[in-house]
């Protein structure tokens, strides 16, 4: 992470409950009811992925707050209810039952909430315009962060980019993987989601790969775009300082955690 007084770099994985991790990231015999706990010692952020697929109880979220440390945060999915329709302007009651489910008893630690959207969904302006004006600023006195992540081609337009900036919302930047890359800074933070970890290398990512990835996060934490990632136009501009959130998702699963571990080692220095 940057220093305390400065914006944060969060740095984790999709979830926390993954089989092949047990022996690999987990160590061997530690209880399942304690990985929660161990991951987070270990990492800075985590994208919860369960709320993707369905409602959890507020007592999770309350649990999940009280066996993390103080300055952890999460992220989380929002409900495919609310992005895999073909009219969004009619997601609002997906979206409200899911803002009222007991995501605020995450506190403080409740980072940005990731609207994922199918590889089919195209870009209707007016369309995905009401879709933002759905989602609110704040709930239970906490505010909000919302982040888009998109994955078809004609998204890839300034107009886009345009309209996340007008409505504060984070284009998810999407890398090291099958799907469009758009880095454009839309929001005072960015997320960011790379899925190139490969079966051989023993940190997912070779070193390389590693100090590159760890030098972009720097730079978008002030409020640079870097120049190798794709952008909605072709010039993204400056964006404004802030927090930073990667995940490293997808690829060669099981290595996921320990790049992660190697890109805060690479952030923290």
């Amino acid at each position: 992470m940057a220093g305390k007084s400065g914006p944060f770099i969060r740095i984790g994985v999709g979830g926390w409950t993954f089989e092949p991790w047990r022996g690999t990231f987990y160590p061997e015999g530690l209880a399942q009811k304690r990985e929660l706990e161990y991951a987070a010692g270990k990492l800075t952020s985590i994208e919860i992925n369960g709320t993707y697929y369905g409602s959890q109880k507020p007592e999770s979220f309350a649990k999940w707050h009280d066996e993390t440390p103080d300055d952890f945060v999460f992220a989380m999915k929002g409900p495919r209810f609310a992005t895999n329709r073909r009219v969004l302007a009619e997601a609002g009651s997906s979206i409200e039952r899911f803002i009222t489910s007991g995501i605020t008893e995450l506190k403080a630690k409740l980072g940005p909430i990731n609207w994922q959207f199918m590889a089919t969904k195209k870009f209707d302006p007016a369309d995905f315009e009401a879709f933002l004006k759905l989602l609110p600023e704040s709930h239970d006195g906490l505010k909000l962060r919302h982040a888009v992540e998109v994955r078809h081609d004609s998204f890839k337009v300034p107009e886009f980019a345009a309209l996340a900036r007008d409505y504060g919302v984070a284009i998810v930047t999407a890398a090291d993987g099958e799907f469009p890359q758009i880095a454009d800074l839309t929001a005072p933070f960015a997320y960011l989601r790379i899925m190139g970890t490969v079966e051989g290398e023993k940190l997912g990512y070779g070193r390389k790969a590693l100090d590159q990835w760890a030098a972009r996060a720097k730079l978008l934490a002030k409020g640079e775009v870097p120049g190798d990632l794709d952008s909605a136009g072709k010039k993204p501009g400056r964006g404004k300082a802030g927090d930073v959130f990667l995940y490293v998702i997808s690829g060669h699963k099981v290595a996921n955690p320990a790049a992660a571990m190697a890109l805060i080692e690479r952030v923290s220095g």
